[in-house]
């Protein structure tokens, strides 16, 4: 009887136990990141920081794309999407499907620069004429005026949360040129724009580095102020998602990255933190 007993409570601590672990689980002790990269640099410094004052929370930041991140969601493989567009109606759609209730957080502010090499002498171009470079209409520099040379017109993959808001803002949704050289992301498009005088490209504002050219949009320059303010013409907001409403360590990583520290963090790295 006494053998029973101790079995017994052995099988109880045992369950209490895995519900604990179960618990720490649910608070998101491991957190998730995936998606966006243009939100990838914020979310990695802001989960650097995190971890330094939370040593019990573990947080794995990926890249990828918004499409990724919110594919990931919605299979369940991420805490966190990180995103620089907004869900779209499908996605939502498949998402309620399987259970998965896309919980939206503006995070930040950004503006899509349009880059060329420095020694490009354009220093302005109007949403018109960046339509026209993009869908064909335009091929080659001499056409606006600079000096004969063909236009190298880069862009991104269509996974990227970077590219659909460039197709509504700039191109209104119309396809991309089919000789556009394509690219998996923002740093790969400024390297790249950076070693290739005739090349145009689009980042987001927090790649920005003196190594490529940022030209003027309708006149307007993508700085903190214009972007915040929405006067620049492909200013856009980040986000980040949640399945549902967090909770636990992922509630307070989200709240750390809109707080003052979280701000702080994504001034520094090149972007607009929100008011």
């Amino acid at each position: 009887m006494k053998q029973s007993k101790k079995v017994i409570t052995v099988i109880v601590i045992l369950i209490a136990a895995m519900v604990f672990s179960a618990e720490v689980f649910a608070a998101g002790r491991q957190i998730t990141i995936k998606g966006s990269t243009t939100v990838l640099p914020i979310a990695q410094a802001a989960a650097e920081v995190f971890m330094d004052k939370n040593p019990a929370v573990s947080i794995s930041v990926q890249g990828g794309g918004s499409g990724v991140g919110i594919t990931s969601l919605i299979e369940k493989t991420c805490d966190i999407a990180d995103s620089s567009r907004r869900i779209k109606d499908e996605e939502i759609a498949k998402a309620k499907a399987v259970g998965v209730v896309a919980n939206e957080i503006p995070i930040a502010m950004d503006g899509i620069a349009m880059i060329v090499h420095p020694t490009n002498t354009i220093a302005n171009l109007t949403r018109q004429q960046i339509k026209d470079i993009y869908t064909g209409k335009v091929s080659d520099w001499s056409e606006l005026g600079m000096r004969r040379g063909r236009i190298v017109v880069l862009s991104r993959d269509t996974s990227s949360g970077t590219y659909e808001a460039f197709a509504e803002l700039a191109l209104h949704k119309e396809k991309v040129r089919p000789d556009a050289l394509i690219n998996a992301s923002n740093q790969a498009i400024a390297s790249t724009v950076a070693t290739t005088p005739g090349a145009i490209g689009y980042i987001g504002h927090g790649y920005l580095t003196k190594k490529v050219k940022d030209i003027t949009v309708d006149g307007v320059k993508s700085t903190r102020e214009n972007i915040l303010s929405g006067k620049y013409p492909l200013s856009r907001s980040l986000y980040m998602y949640t399945n549902g409403k967090p909770k636990g360590d992922i509630k307070a990583f989200i709240d750390f990255v809109l707080g003052k520290e979280g701000k702080q963090i994504i001034e520094g790295e090149g972007f607009v933190g929100l008011k």
